[in-house]
């Protein structure tokens, strides 16, 4: 941009004159920086804004270019890296927030530190997910961040992440005409590698290259993907704290087929195709209740010394729901969260209802699973009680509750009469994220309405 400028006859020159050029020079780099760095006062801390989250499931390869690969010379998507989409909010000049996007979803993340490490004199961060227990972490340099994922209840369960501000992309840039619109329900099995497959139901919205979404089985739903649709190939990523969902495809025709990721370690392949006849088990028959077993009768030791057992004098003359979870389980808080509305709009009803959270943690001693759960219930303000029941574990929850054929998924709805007489049990959660939601909560207020008024 700027010529060399020799001075020849600089002897000849006055000091003053050199002076002149001097200050010149000076000024006139000023004005060039001054034009080109932007202050922002508004904040003390992390950049505010839209970032863009990686988190690394493997060390990254050079990919093989085929007629699939998409490439890119400033935005490539790189295998086997899970990105996903976050906002930096001030409440003021020095308080923040984060909130975590996934599609049409946005986690706000309260818990949250910024602080300085003298032994590499770097800026740090860390963003806590309560409810999940576990934490993004690392070192912070302008608009970067580099660190990991961190679960506190899994052995040694890090997974490298890195977040770079101001890219509001999730994928890619790129817009390569897509091949098609793959918008609809898509008939799906996972692990189509193995001699045993799990049904599912893919329930897509493309809009041009923008793809978002969501998979149902029978166990809960994948809850809110997001992702992108360029040329035959198809990506969709969600991370919530609890999990991390990674899907990639290759549209063949009129099927999908792919790889699904969840976290650092599992992977399994999965096919779609149409078919307007293929449908999931009915979620309120697949869990039953044996024959001769309608009465529930339960036992709980929650904390040392204290013992808990259904039916109690709370639940007499009263309609009755247990909910098997675990804190850990996004499909179960989605419950929860539902149970809770629906008690605060529904006065009349709650008056008449109890609701119990059986509760199989991933903490190794009861004192930490009590403690989680407590903290659970105040975040989220759930009116009803937690308990805890024992480890995540469905052989654990069978055992507890004999008188059931089987507890296939966190979580389980278990419905009583008046004469704690088990009339529903429904198994997992068709979320906020899929389309069945608004029928299941239409079907529960029908069952609320004639349980209570009997």
């Amino acid at each position: 941009m700027f010529e060399k400028i020799s001075i020849v006859a600089a002897k000849s020159r006055s000091a003053v004159t050199l002076l002149v050029w001097g200050m010149a020079f000076i000024m006139f780099f000023g004005l060039f920086f001054s034009a080109c760095l932007v202050r922002n006062d508004a904040y003390s801390k992390v950049a505010p804004g839209i970032w863009r989250g990686v988190l690394s499931l493997e060390e990254y390869r050079i990919p093989v270019h085929d007629k699939d690969t998409i490439f890119s010379m400033h935005e490539q998507y790189k295998p086997n890296e899970l990105p996903f989409n976050f906002e930096v909010k001030y409440l003021d000049k020095d308080r923040f927030y984060v909130e975590i996007i996934n599609g049409a979803e946005r986690i706000r993340v309260d818990s949250v530190q910024y602080g300085w490490d003298r032994s590499t004199a770097r800026d740090t961060f860390a963003f806590y997910f309560p409810e999940y227990q576990s934490y993004l972490h690392g070192q912070i340099r302008g608009g970067a961040m580099q660190g990991e994922w961190v679960v506190t209840t899994k052995a040694n369960y890090r997974i490298p992440f890195y977040a770079d501000q101001g890219k509001d992309f999730r994928f890619t840039t790129l817009q390569e005409k897509p091949l098609r619109d793959v918008s609809g329900s898509w008939a799906t099995l996972f692990g189509t590698e193995t001699d045993k497959t799990e049904k599912a139901i893919g329930e897509f919205v493309q809009e041009g290259n923008r793809l978002s979404g969501t998979f149902r089985t029978e166990t809960g739903d994948y809850r809110f993907l997001e992702g992108t649709v360029q040329g035959r190939k198809l990506m969709m990523s969600a991370f919530d704290g609890s999990h991390a969902f990674l899907f990639t495809g290759s549209i063949k025709g009129d099927t999908i087929e792919g790889e699904f990721r969840s976290g650092r370690t599992y992977r399994t392949l999965w096919q779609a195709w149409k078919d307007p006849n293929f449908a999931l088990g009915d979620a309120d028959s697949l869990t039953f209740v044996k024959k001769g077993a309608e009465a529930l009768r339960l036992q709980l030791e929650p904390l040392p010394g204290k013992s808990w057992a259904f039916p109690g004098p709370q639940h007499l003359g009263k309609v009755n729901i247990l909910t098997i979870m675990g804190t850990w389980c996004p499909n179960c808080r989605d419950e929860q969260v539902f149970l809770a509305q629906y008690l605060k709009e529904h006065p009349e009803i709650a008056s008449k209802v109890t609701v119990s959270g059986i509760a199989f943690e991933r903490h190794k001693t009861a004192e930490a699973a009590n403690a989680q759960l407590e903290a659970y219930k105040k975040r989220l303000n759930l009116p009803f009680e937690l308990l805890y029941a024992g480890e995540a574990d469905k052989t654990a929850a069978a055992k507890l509750f004999p008188g059931l054929n089987q507890v296939m998924a966190f979580p389980t709805m278990i419905i009583t009469d008046k004469q704690q007489r088990i009339v529903r049990v429904h198994t997992g959660f068709d979320g906020p994220a899929t389309s069945r939601y608004p029928e299941f909560k239409a079907k529960f207020d029908q069952l609320m309405q004639r349980l209570t008024a009997e």
